[in-house]
């Protein structure tokens, strides 16, 4: 199998996708594996059905997670690179974590739940999941029930404040040893159109989706899911990040690292002064690349000796 070695050591998914593996795990993956363009069995990732079915089955075949299922039209991450940020957190907190037990905050977890049944496959991890959306919370919910092991690992909260971060969701009395965000990257609807194009025009080119050149002549509504909670805010990441970085310390002692993703390498002057601002006392930035996507995320402690 041909290794992807750009990802983290400890990813299952450094190898090329096993379809014969997975589809035995989920049947109902196998409609959508045929040649590509190049002869090798493949999916049509232009298809978001397509996308979601390959996502049930990784996470069926690789994390024994049942009945994995989002609503439509909400975000269908890349499991291979939600895997990545976990495992890189791992090494961070290898270097100040002695605890049995790690407890993480997921800010703004989504309906796919990704992180936490990664996380806790992988290391145990117990986690806090918030999300503004009732409907993305229900549909958590509903995978916690369908894997009874879950009820005890991840506990579901609603941030009714859409202002605030951590306000409303860290109680007095609680410690967390890191926390995680997937911000939403874009600042407007035509900004995500935008990199829904780009997105789609780069797999025409690799020959990994079956979308013609000429779909993009006209407006599009295809993504890889993902609604306006998900995808949009004021100001773009650059303005959500630095928001969360201004409210992180409030809750300086209750956190061992606070962390963010950074999609735009671009964004990363503004965070940083937003992080010199506050008075983080440790600040670092872990670069990860999958295939030809480079992304990263900043972690800032404002405690002494991380």
């Amino acid at each position: 199998m041909q290794t992807k070695s750009v990802l983290h050591p400890r990813n299952q998914h450094r190898e090329r996708y096993d379809f014969d593996a997975l589809i035995v795990s989920s049947p109902k993956l196998a409609c959508h594996v045929k040649p590509n363009a190049f002869g090798d069995a493949s999916i049509d990732f232009g298809n978001p059905q397509a996308v979601i079915a390959l996502n049930k089955a990784l996470l069926t075949h690789h994390y024994h997670v049942k009945d994995w299922h989002i609503p439509t039209h909400y975000l269908c991450p890349p499991i291979p690179g939600r895997a990545d940020y976990i495992h890189y957190l791992a090494d961070l907190l290898g270097k100040t974590n002695h605890n049995k037990t790690v407890h993480v905050l997921d800010i703004g977890m989504g309906a796919n739940m990704v992180y936490p049944l990664i996380g806790n496959f992988e290391y145990g991890w117990q986690f806090v999941g918030t999300d503004i959306d009732v409907r993305a919370l229900e549909n958590a919910n509903a995978i916690i029930i369908a894997n009874s092991n879950l009820a005890s690992e991840i506990e579901l909260r609603l941030q009714t404040n859409t202002s605030h971060y951590f306000k409303g969701v860290i109680q007095a009395d609680e410690h967390y040893d890191i926390t995680m965000c997937n911000p939403p990257f874009h600042a407007s609807f035509a900004e995500a159109e935008a990199g829904t194009r780009r997105k789609l025009k780069g797999l025409a080119n690799k020959g990994l989706s079956s979308i013609k050149k000429k779909t993009f002549k006209q407006p599009t509504t295809l993504n890889f899911g993902g609604n306006v909670n998900e995808l949009i805010y004021t100001g773009g990441e650059e303005g959500f990040v630095c928001g969360l970085v201004a409210e992180s310390k409030t809750f300086a002692t209750q956190v061992g690292w606070f962390t963010s993703l950074i999609s735009k390498e671009s964004s990363l002057p503004a965070v940083y002064r937003a992080l010199k601002q506050a008075g983080a006392l440790s600040i670092t930035t872990i670069d990860m690349t999958q295939g030809q996507k480079k992304s990263r995320f900043v972690a800032w402690s404002f405690l002494k000796n991380y």
